[in-house]
């Protein structure tokens, strides 16, 4: 028997480590070639890392969550045959020990030993969030006694579950869960400090009368949306913002605050904000300024499918130079939306209502939405942050004028 050890591998770009997200395999798991191991991600994007061999794991490299150098040991292997190190050299990332479990421990009427946390994946977690169960009287079946989405079936299809004696059926709770903030959550964390620290944000905020827009919309989405596929507000918004970048090519760009340098771009290269289930991506519609409505609307789409896969590239997740953040119908009134450093301005969707408005005298109904949006006052002016967004109002509210050039 040998060992086989898989470091780390260099994913270019000039990138010195690799967090390490979720390991897939543990000590004493048999493995084939091509099976997936851990899952790393990088500045840009998570990268699946497959093994090379047959064998029987026998150390990993790391937990998940650390930091790991290129070209360290990431997880050894043993295997039939001459392997690719010394048997007796001891790994070179070996974990922490884990502590020995206690040999007597209290105990809750139908549930795990008190004190020990459920483990359970997001989604597991999520969906037991919406039924109402408490994870700590489910029993696991995975590995460790993980629970898994089989264990929640068994779990309701019991029926109702009395785990708490006496009369009283609301029970104070004095559960807790610490959660490491790791993978694409840290990365968010850290783009979002970096961005607010870096950046002396400035929002504007404007009502949109967008009722002959949603007008043009239903008229094209009823005559060609089998076609060509059905139009959300997006394209249209995208549009606007490409006319009005043409006014305003200052917000059009990203600042090197380092090196003192704005740089203007004549390509729109629109960031598209997009939430996944592990959080907030940023998939980028390159060269905005040469889609139509369908073209547009068809990117959108393949970008945020590929980000909420989990499948989007390096290249689709990097290079905008100004985002474009929606939450549809929860946009609530106003927002404050952070900008995505280094760019210079992100535009914000709210929610669109129905409200009355004054027109020619009249109390009428119209479909109203607010935009709001941040500026990196270091290099927008507060005038000029709001003439952009004027612009994009005009073009909005007079929708015909998204097609004259």
């Amino acid at each position: 028997m040998g060992i086989h050890v898989i470091k780390m591998p260099d994913i270019g770009e000039g990138i010195a480590e690799v967090e390490v997200v979720v390991w897939r395999v543990q000590p004493g798991d048999a493995v084939v070639e091509d099976q997936i191991l851990a899952d790393v991600m990088t500045d840009k994007a998570t990268i699946e890392i497959p093994s090379s061999v047959h064998g029987k794991v026998l150390a990993l490299g790391g937990k998940a969550g650390e930091l790991m150098a290129v070209g360290a040991e990431l997880i050894r292997i043993e295997i039939e045959g001459k392997g690719n190190v010394d048997a007796n050299t001891a790994p070179a990332n070996k974990p922490a020990p884990v502590a020995a479990a206690p040999k007597s421990v209290q105990t809750i009427s139908a549930g795990r030993p008190a004190g020990e946390k459920p483990i359970a994946s997001p989604a597991v977690r999520r969906r037991a969030w919406d039924q109402g169960i408490e994870l700590q009287f489910v029993q696991g079946s995975g590995a460790a006694g993980r629970i898994v989405q089989e264990d929640l079936d068994s779990f309701v299809a019991r029926g109702p579950q009395s785990v708490v004696s006496g009369g009283n059926r609301y029970q104070q709770r004095n559960d807790e869960e610490a959660l490491p903030v790791i993978g694409l959550r840290r990365k968010i964390a850290q783009k979002m400090q970096e961005s607010k620290r870096r950046i002396p944000h400035f929002t504007y905020v404007e009502e949109i009368d967008m009722t002959e827009l949603e007008t043009l919309r239903t008229t094209l989405n009823n005559k060609w949306g089998k076609e060509r596929g059905r139009l959300t507000i997006l394209p249209f918004l995208m549009r606007a913002m490409v006319l009005a970048l043409r006014e305003f090519p200052q917000i059009n760009a990203r600042f090197d605050d380092d090196a003192g340098i704005v740089t203007r771009y004549g390509a729109v290269h629109i960031g598209v904000a997009t939430q996944t289930d592990a959080g907030l991506i940023v998939p980028v519609v390159r060269h905005a300024e040469s889609l139509d409505l369908w073209a547009s609307a068809a990117e959108v789409v393949r970008q945020a499918e590929g980000a909420r896969s989990g499948k989007a590239s390096r290249e689709d997740l990097s290079g905008s130079t100004i985002t474009l953040t929606s939450l549809g119908t929860l946009g609530g009134i106003v927002s404050t939306p952070v900008i995505n450093h280094p760019e210079v301005a992100i535009v914000g969707v709210n929610r669109m209502v129905q409200r009355p408005m004054v027109r020619g005298g009249a109390i009428v109904v119209r479909q109203m939405m607010n935009l709001s949006s941040s500026f990196d006052h270091r290099v927008v002016d507060g005038m000029h942050a709001a003439e952009f967004i004027q612009a994009i109002r005009g073009y909005l509210e007079c929708p015909a004028t998204l097609f004259t050039e």
